[in-house]
């Protein structure tokens, strides 16, 4: 069966693996801690009304008048 130039995989030794087992599992907790931060930050309703604080401010505005429409 013909390679495709790729070179042969030689077995790992079970430390190679134990290491790169751990290295992946250090790559994965930084992933997973900036992945939390990024998304505490997008769902923080105060980083919203930083960024927006018009839009915010409009936003709270019409749902005010909305409400005191119905009654």
């Amino acid at each position: 069966m013909p390679n495709n130039g790729q070179p042969k995989a030689e077995p790992r030794t079970p430390a190679a693996l134990r290491a790169e087992i751990e290295r992946t599992r250090a790559e994965l907790a930084t992933s997973v801690s900036a992945l939390r931060e990024e998304v505490a930050q997008v769902a923080d309703w105060r980083v919203w009304v930083q960024r927006r604080p018009l839009l915010c401010v409009g936003t709270a505005f019409m749902i005010g008048f909305l409400l005191g429409q119905r009654r």
